[in-house]
Order: C-alpha cells, then structure tokens, then sequence
C-alpha cells in the first residue's frame, strides 16, 4: 500500500517563505515494500553526508549542523516511518525543524543547500496528480468513484442517488440493455432518462463543490450526451466509452489514466496557444531575469517551470534583480525555484514540466498580467 501526503500549492508557496541558516532540501526514491526499504535509508545517510559537507565548506556553526544530523538520525531509526511509504520521499529540514512528503511520483536523488527549501519536485507531484472523480452512470446504476494516484480506487457514498432510471424516472427500462445496437422507442425514454440524469445531477451538486478533482463520465453515449446538455457540473472532454456496471473500481481507474493524460496534454497546449497570441501584446517571456522581476512584483499570470533543471543563483527580495551563480552552493539557490514560489504567492497558476514542454525548450515561459 502507498502512504502519500502531499503539500497543497498554497502550502508550497508558503514553504518557499521559510528561510534559516541552513535549509536541507533532499528527495530521494523510496519503495511502498516494507522489506525493501533498507536501501532507501542507507541512500538517504549518504544523501547527508552530501548537504552536511555544504554546510561545514560554508562555515555553518557545529551547533546547527549537530541539530540537522540529530534530526535525520532519528528519521533514519523510525522503523514505522521506513513501513509506510510511497515512490519516493521529500525531507525539508532546517537546525529546528524537519518535514517530510511521501510522494507517488518517482524522483532521483536530489540534494539542495540553502537559506531556503527547493521545492520544484513537489510542485510537479501536484500539477499533474492523476487524481479525479468518476461518475459511472448506466440505466441500471450509478457510482460516485475517486481515484488518486497512490491509493486504490473507492466508491463514495453519495445520500440520495438514485439507484437506477426505472425508479427515478418513473418508467420500466430495459435492464439487460448493453449500451450498444438499436433500441426500440429510444426516443420516448429520453424524457425518463433526462428526469434520471437531473435527479443524479442534483445530488452530485453539493457533494462536489469545492473539489479541485476533475470530473470524468463513465457511460454509454446516449447517457453522456444526456448528461452533458443537461448538467452544470463540468466534466473532462474525455469519456470512459460503454456501460460501466461490470468494470470494478481498479478498471474504471486504469481507464481513466489516458483520459487524464489527454487532459493534461491539453493543458499544457492551451498554455502554448495563449502564449503565442499574448507574445504579440508583449506579455509573455522566457527570460529568467524578466520572470524574476514579475514574480517579484505579482506580474505573473501563469507560469510553465521545467522540473528537472537547477539554475543556482539569488534573487533580490525587493528589487527581483538575478545574480547567476556558476556553480551550486550551501548560500545560493535555484532561482526558476524562487520564481516559482514568488509566482505562486501572488495567485499564478504554475505548471511544473518537461522542458520539451516549455516554448523554446527554455527554462521556463511566463504569460504575464500586463505588457512587459
């Protein structure tokens, strides 16, 4: 079983706000199988060793240094933290403090010193989450299903659905129908199923608002296009084809997998097409010292970030002004990383990509508020 707990984006951006003498950002492959985890913590000790030698070539006090490894010797001797784990694992720690993040994507060994945390890798485990919720209607029932992308699918228990469209919408419907082929008098059901499909609506309502999860239709294709012209809810373009009452939760969430990548494929192309039209009003740019500076002052309206690459150097707090550093130490930082969380504090929606992802192949793209 995978254990994963994972900041918000509004919790990052608060991290990125943390700052102290010694801030340890390390990520590192972990495994969800208790018995083979021993390799992750003999990793995580050499890991460690790397960011204590950072700090002692920076001059940090032995104090604050004794605290840190104190710290992560404790993590390390958790037997029951080292059970329950996910794919791979965030450790952000400071002299007083230690944080860890179970994540269900996969990562390499990253190791960050600084005054601040390095939270990129975290971001893009929350851009793309593979998590969303799945409506699976036929004539004969309805399950509210959520699928995340570290925990086994679960129905939701939902009050007051309706257990089928012979008893919501008052008419007998042929039950052992399969969602393919002619039916006879199909017409003159759609009122019944229209009067099923808005009593489904109506009780979905309530219990989805506020969900940041994406909504997608498991259903045949008179149902979904039922559904669609009738209901507010808004639901992925994207459909589980066919009649959903023989697939189990497991197979309605491995259908649901390329319905979201499509999903996030798309959001990703929506970003390019909004990028080129805003470049001809002179609101976009990939040139790290002018995202910095937006950043710096909320001028930022979304922001595409390549997840793999670090770019150290500092970032004026008042003046958004970039000083690049040639090489990675334990006083600079990842700038694209320090954009980002300036970026996030001020409202815009950040992705965190490939860089063949980001116009130009660059280090990241900006769409900005106003002319730059």
């Amino acid at each position: 079983m995978y254990y994963v707990d994972m900041p918000s984006a509004d919790e990052i951006g608060n991290l990125n706000l943390v700052r102290s003498d010694a801030c340890v950002s390390i990520y590192l492959p972990t495994t969800p199988i208790s018995r083979e985890t021993e390799q992750s913590r003999t990793n995580l000790g050499n890991l460690v060793k790397k960011a204590v030698a950072q700090l002692e070539a920076a001059g940090l006090d032995k104090k604050s240094i004794a605290s840190l490894q104190e710290q992560f010797n404790d993590l390390l001797d958790d037997d029951d933290f080292w059970n329950h784990q996910a794919n791979s694992l965030a450790i952000l720690a400071t002299p007083d403090s230690l944080r860890t993040y179970r994540m269900a994507s996969q990562l390499s060994d990253i190791v960050e010193v600084s005054d601040r945390f390095h939270l990129k890798p975290l971001l893009r485990a929350i851009t793309f989450p593979h998590a969303a919720h799945i409506l699976a209607l036929s004539e004969n029932t309805v399950r509210l299903i959520e699928v995340s992308a570290d925990l086994p699918a679960r129905e939701i228990s939902v009050q007051n659905m309706p257990t089928d469209a012979a008893t919501a919408g008052g008419k007998a419907t042929n039950k052992d129908y399969t969602g393919t082929g002619h039916r006879h008098g199909s017409q003159g059901q759609n009122f019944y199923l229209a009067r099923f499909v808005r009593k489904v609506d109506a009780v979905l309502r309530p219990v989805l608002a506020g969900s940041d999860l994406p909504l997608i239709l498991a259903t045949t294709k008179p149902l979904e296009a039922l559904f669609r012209s009738l209901s507010v809810i808004p639901v992925l373009s994207g459909t589980i084809v066919g009649n959903p009452e023989r697939l189990t939760e497991a197979d309605l969430a491995s259908a649901a997998r390329p319905v979201l990548d499509a999903h996030y494929a798309d959001q990703v192309k929506d970003f390019h097409r909004l990028f080129e039209q805003r470049t001809g009003q002179q609101r976009t740019t990939t040139d790290i010292t002018d995202a910095a500076r937006l950043a710096t002052f909320g001028g930022i309206d979304q922001l595409l970030v390549d997840i793999d690459g670090v770019i150290g150097g500092t970032i004026d707090d008042e003046t958004g002004i970039v000083s690049f550093a040639a090489e990675g130490n334990a006083v600079n930082y990842g700038i694209v990383d320090e954009i980002t969380g300036r970026a996030l504090r001020t409202g815009a929606k950040v992705m965190a990509v490939r860089k063949a992802d980001i116009p130009g192949g660059n280090d990241l793209a900006v769409i900005s508020r106003y002319p730059i």
